[in-house]
């Protein structure tokens, strides 16, 4: 059933709760709130717009910080009343720089597994990668490590890129574990400043892999 826009009943501020959810982990990120103008926005631009209680005014995911979010799914409860955005997150939802708004556990109350910090997940480490090196190539703060990559160009980006491939071939052929994954973890980084070097989101990469279907794929 398909809801329209005029059957969403807002209370008496003309404002709906928005629960927003990762669309890839399900990950409760953040609850905010919308009026009839925020979600017109957000439908027509298909990233997130709230309407911020405190400052009165219309305001966009991600304005200041760059951490948009993409929307892919909007759905509504069975009395209107309350709504669940599902997006795609470029960088952390938190102001504090945590994925999630609800990252504070509450005393006495059992929350094991309530974020998976046992269980990190790597999809979501990589797209707050992404966005983090998308943010240095944009305003390149002085000290940068990443930064200065995107200075010294492609070229350098490949080289490293190289660099870290072979030393994390040599760490798989040696016995230490701990070895290998921090050598994974420096070629993932700089996989991932040469796919923002070169314009390529992590969403093409994605689209690619499960086309192939854990498979090799050609060549």
């Amino acid at each position: 059933m398909k809801v329209r826009l005029g059957e969403i009943k807002f209370d008496e501020r003309g404002l709906a709760p928005v629960v927003v959810q990762d669309a890839r982990t399900r990950e409760v990120l953040t609850l905010a709130y919308a009026n009839e103008e925020s979600l017109r926005r957000t439908l027509s631009e298909g990233e997130t717009w709230f309407w911020s209680r405190s400052r009165a005014r219309l305001w966009r995911k991600g304005e200041t910080s760059g951490h948009t979010q993409r929307v892919v799914g909007l759905r509504v409860d069975c009395d209107a009343d309350a709504l669940v955005v599902l997006v795609e997150p470029a960088g952390p939802a938190c102001h504090t720089g945590e994925p999630s708004c609800f990252h504070n556990g509450v005393e006495g109350a059992a929350d094991e597994g309530v974020r998976g910090e046992a269980s990190p997940d790597l999809g979501r480490a990589l797209r707050e990668l992404h966005a983090t090196v998308e943010s240095r190539r944009r305003e390149r703060p002085a000290g940068s490590y990443t930064a200065y990559l995107f200075d010294r160009g492609l070229d350098k980006i490949l080289k490293k890129v190289g660099e870290e491939a072979t030393e994390t071939i040599i760490a798989a052929k040696n016995d230490t574990d701990g070895a290998l994954v921090a050598e994974t973890a420096d070629l993932l980084y700089h996989l991932v400043v040469m796919l923002v070097e070169r314009g390529v989101g992590l969403d093409e990469v994605g689209r690619e892999l499960t086309r192939r279907g854990g498979e090799a794929g050609e060549g």
